[in-house]
């Protein structure tokens, strides 16, 4: 499992999650005054089995003034009103069998005895559980502690290890107390996804996520009120899956022996038709594909014929399109140094440096949607050389500046991209790395984040592919660092939560790339180009 804790035992609640009731019956009975009866002392030591269930009704009537028999009516049709939460009951199933045995199931329920065994014949897969707890049997009932200690030594758990889940916060927090990973069930879809992800592997589940989507990983823009969102058919973001796994099977690219355009055959959406080739594609595409000397060098002198007046190189093959971007600049700097030729662009370097001395990026860039954009490619710059001269030059204040972000709001784009340059420098970030991991959706892949956008409209695009490839490796990234890298986070405040089948191997593409079982940081030379994210764009 790529994650600190294990998590080998889950204990669910049986009324109101595994199964759902009714109190509406046809009796005289309010569902109001039902629930009153349930959640009164006497039916507390009747779940105890303290109380026959002859008693309880006969004790409830006097203190609710109703008759005892009408009492017995209105529990019957209850009884007869449980349903199985079937959906619940596949995934526990499909949990259990993914473990190959590792994983037990055990039921806790504040039910009296003769409920039980009512409930016991209702139409369910019992099969699941490895064993029944009732607070009939036990004596005892949640929140009290008792009945946890009680589950804790019969089922010989660990609650360190061990997921609880129930639609009570009082008995969520008692569990809780007790070192168990609680969940409050009021809505199914977002707990089967935390159960997903606390027991799944995310690595494996991400990967096949990947594959399953082989080819038709495509970008997607945002959406409004007035527009609907557009699938892009676009190179970048593939580049960047292909860098990030180095399995061209899984990415549909339009490649190009020299410069390279933005969008597939150069035909732009929402935007101008004849899209121009552009510098950052072209860095990404040259270095993905570790083109020939011959060929890299005739494409960088072309590109110094786009350096503005200032020094600073430009986004377009087109003069009449001066755009500049701090991220376009980073890429292009990738390239240059990675040819031995990083000097001449000292100026675009000079002018890097000072965005990041002064916070420039916080915002995002003209192409690109956030700090941590900027921040991860320039860690991928310094992982593509070994010149002495800019590392001195960027690395201790990329330092600074990533330790900064550490617990800021971000979405899984953002926060994988944090973890990674963190970890390319020596910094354990378990802080990113917790609020990262309940993103995983059920079908295994991240939700969908921003990584670019269009410089005139704003309109932004993203690509879940890419946000599962690098969180995958965010994911490896923490599962590889040693625990004694861990920083304190900064001041910033964080809310924290709420074997995939062989491929073929593209073996021309990407060298330098570290193998799955290396450290981060080495692995970082398997993104470095990884640039460019700043999306379509502009008049």
């Amino acid at each position: 499992m790529s994650r600190s804790i294990e998590y080998s035992t889950i204990v669910f609640d049986l009324g109101d999650v595994l199964f759902r009731w009714s109190p509406e019956t046809k009796t005289s009975i309010s569902s109001r005054t039902l629930r009153a009866i349930i959640s009164s002392p006497t039916w507390f030591n009747y779940e105890r089995g303290r109380l026959s269930e002859g008693d309880c009704y006969a004790a409830v009537g006097k203190e609710f003034s109703l008759e005892p028999e009408e009492i017995k009516k209105a529990f019957q049709q209850a009884r007869d009103s449980l349903v199985a939460n079937h959906d619940l009951i596949d995934l526990i199933r499909e949990l259990k069998a993914e473990s190959r045995g590792r994983l037990r199931v055990f039921a806790m329920s504040n039910i009296s005895l003769p409920d039980w065994e009512v409930l016991r014949t209702k139409p369910a897969d019992w099969s699941i559980f490895d064993q029944v707890f009732t607070s009939g049997a036990a004596g005892e009932r949640k929140p009290n502690l008792g009945f946890f200690r009680s589950v804790t030594e019969k089922a010989d758990l660990d609650p360190r290890h061990t997921i609880f889940v129930d639609d009570k916060l009082e008995n969520v927090l008692s569990a809780r107390s007790l070192g168990f990973h609680g969940i409050v069930f009021d809505n199914p879809v977002p707990v089967k996804r935390a159960l997903r992800n606390l027991v799944g592997d995310p690595v494996t589940r991400g990967r096949e996520f990947l594959e399953q989507n082989a080819g038709k990983l495509l970008s997607v823009t945002d959406s409004s009120e007035k527009r609907e969102a557009v699938i892009l058919e676009e190179n970048f973001a593939q580049l960047l899956i292909l860098e990030a796994t180095n399995d061209r099977t899984l990415v549909n690219l339009v490649e190009h022996d020299r410069t390279w355009n933005f969008f597939h055959g150069g035909k732009g959406k929402l935007t101008t038709d004849q899209f121009p080739f552009d510098l950052d594609t072209t860095s990404l595409g040259l270095t993905v594909f570790n083109r020939n000397k011959e060929v890299a060098n005739s494409v960088m002198d072309e590109m110094l014929q786009y350096v503005d007046k200032d020094g600073i190189i430009q986004t377009y093959f087109d003069h009449r399109r001066p755009r500049f971007d701090p991220v376009v600049c980073v890429n292009a700097l990738s390239l240059f140094y990675t040819y031995g030729r990083g000097a001449e662009l000292h100026r675009t370097l000079l002018w890097v440096h000072d965005v990041l001395l002064n916070r420039a990026y916080l915002d995002g860039t003209r192409y690109y949607q956030t700090a941590e954009c900027f921040l991860f490619f320039v860690s991928r710059l310094l992982s593509s050389t070994g010149d002495a001269d800019l590392h001195a030059l960027l690395k201790p204040l990329l330092r600074e500046r990533i330790q900064e972000r550490i617990g800021a709001d971000g979405d899984a784009l953002a926060l994988a991209m944090r973890i990674l340059v963190c970890d390319s420098i020596g910094i354990r970030d378990d802080v990113d790395f917790r609020a990262l991991l309940p993103l995983q959706c059920e079908d295994g892949g991240w939700e969908i984040s921003w990584i670019y956008k269009y410089g005139s409209s704003g309109i932004r695009i993203g690509n879940r592919g890419l946000t599962t490839s690098l969180a995958i490796n965010a994911v490896e990234a923490m599962k590889q660092s040693p625990t004694h890298l861990h920083w304190s986070p900064s001041p910033t405040s964080t809310v924290v939560e709420q074997p995939p089948s062989p491929t073929k191997r593209h073996s021309s593409v990407i060298t330098g790339l570290r193998p799955r079982s290396g450290s981060f940081k080495a692995s970082f030379q398997r993104f470095w180009h990884v640039g460019k994210s700043r999306k379509a764009a502009e008049i």
